[in-house]
């Protein structure tokens, strides 16, 4: 029962990280004005705003323009619910609710980059923001750990962007610095090693498929993300097993 609640709630806060990721990109207030259809501009009533359930009654559509709304809507607000799921199996309490709240910014992050190649500069000033309260008032890690892994994350990316000539963005190496701060540097190494796996295996597939050519771009935040919610659902684990197959 408590499972399908805490199902139930990520599927309502994905309902609001959609009007985020459509909004903070143009500089929108979040709030004002009311959830409207971007096709004819009409608002939305609450029973077209219940979380997958309106999209599939409406069979992707407005009820007004007769439009059709994106399938990344029902998306994120899945993809929170089961975030949400396996954050609830993995933490509990007061740890649970911080790491809920943090990778809901963080699917913001995801979907924002992945539409328009770029991390904007108040997500991480909010991510920074969170993640300096949270080691103060319940450290992750200690914060020797936590200042070095901000400064080696950074420092890392900060030598690919200049290697890369631009490959590699100025969100990503501060999105990688305050991840760095919240992980500490064992874990930012399993973080930033996942995500160049990630990011290279995806890269090879979208080249095969000829989906994209070798020039194209390819935000880096997106793996960014899926490695850092890896590395907090079983980044023990991923560490403890490297550690025992290096014979340390």
């Amino acid at each position: 029962m408590i499972t399908i609640l805490v199902f139930a709630l990520g599927l309502l806060i994905g309902s609001f990280l959609n009007v985020c990721i459509s909004r903070i990109p143009k500089r929108e207030s979040i709030v004002f004005p009311h959830s409207h259809c971007p096709g004819c501009g009409r608002n939305l009533k609450a029973a077209e705003l219940v979380p997958v359930l309106s999209f599939l009654v409406q069979r992707g559509k407005c009820r007004g323009c007769g439009g059709k709304i994106a399938w990344r809507y029902p998306l994120v607000e899945l993809l929170t619910g089961v975030i949400f799921i396996v954050l609830y199996t993995r933490y509990a309490g007061i740890d649970f609710l911080l790491y809920a709240i943090f990778f809901s910014l963080m699917v913001i992050v995801f979907f924002i980059d992945f539409d328009h190649q770029i991390i904007p500069n108040r997500l991480i000033l909010i991510l920074l923001s969170y993640v300096l309260v949270w080691q103060i008032t319940r450290p992750v890690v200690p914060w020797g750990e936590a200042l070095l892994g901000g400064i080696l994350g950074g420092c890392v990316f900060l030598i690919l962007a200049l290697i890369s000539k631009g490959g590699m963005g100025g969100g990503d190496i501060k999105l990688v610095a305050v991840l760095g701060l919240l992980f500490g540097w064992r874990y930012i190494l399993i973080l930033m090693f996942l995500s160049f796996i990630l990011g290279g295996v995806t890269g090879a597939l979208l080249l095969a498929a000829g989906i994209k050519k070798r020039k194209d771009g390819i935000p880096f935040g997106p793996f960014l993300v899926l490695a850092s919610f890896i590395v907090s659902a079983w980044g023990e684990n991923i560490l403890f097993w490297y550690l025992r197959l290096s014979g340390w």
